[in-house]
């Protein structure tokens, strides 16, 4: 057994973890747990798995996952078992979980789609506000008058007036007067 295998068990041991608790905790197989353990290496699946059963195995104990990564794998090349695709597989995973680390850094794509959600409320808000106000502002000024005026078009030709007469029409403070050859006009008195 060499140095690596025998020095994770020792860290085991002094934490008073067993095997059966880290399979029932990690559902790891005892005999790649215990392939580790004694360093036989050609016994575990391969690829980014080891690196698995590793991270699981120092999570279970209560050791650095990284620490013990590295160990592994460099006891894994010293034992020459080490494949070029094996390589690939663990440069693969270490790009994956960069890439899930630097996803947790960014906030959340929900909490930044609440916040849009709430200042679009917001801004509906306070235009709906503005909109009521400035209209109640608007009719308490201005009231109604009551009347509504209704203007005619006469064509000339049917005027009843001759050419030198006109007639008025009163409706409420305005002064209609129509005019030959020209669209009723309002004048104010």
């Amino acid at each position: 057994m060499g140095q690596f295998g025998e020095e994770l068990r020792r860290e085991r041991e002094s934490r008073g973890v067993s095997l059966e608790c880290i399979i029932n905790s990690t559902k790891i197989s005892g005999r790649h747990l215990s392939a580790l353990e004694r360093e036989q290496f050609e016994q575990l699946p391969g690829g980014v798995f080891n690196k698995g059963i590793v991270r699981g195995y120092a999570r279970a104990v209560g050791i650095d996952e990284e620490a013990w990564i590295q160990r592994f794998m460099s006891a894994y090349k010293e034992s020459g078992l080490l494949k070029a695709e094996d390589g690939d597989w663990v440069e693969f995973a270490e790009n994956v979980v960069k890439g899930r680390k630097s996803e947790g850094d960014r906030p959340a794509a929900r909490l930044r789609w609440a916040g849009v959600f709430l200042l679009l409320m917001l801004i509906a808000g306070l235009g709906w506000f503005v909109y009521h106000f400035v209209r109640e502002r608007i009719s308490a000024t201005n009231p109604s008058a009551g009347f509504t005026v209704l203007a005619t078009v006469v064509a000339p030709d049917l005027l009843p007036f001759s050419s030198g007469e006109s007639a008025s029409f009163f409706a409420r403070d305005q002064l209609v007067s129509p005019r030959r050859g020209s669209i009723l006009q309002s004048i104010s008195g």
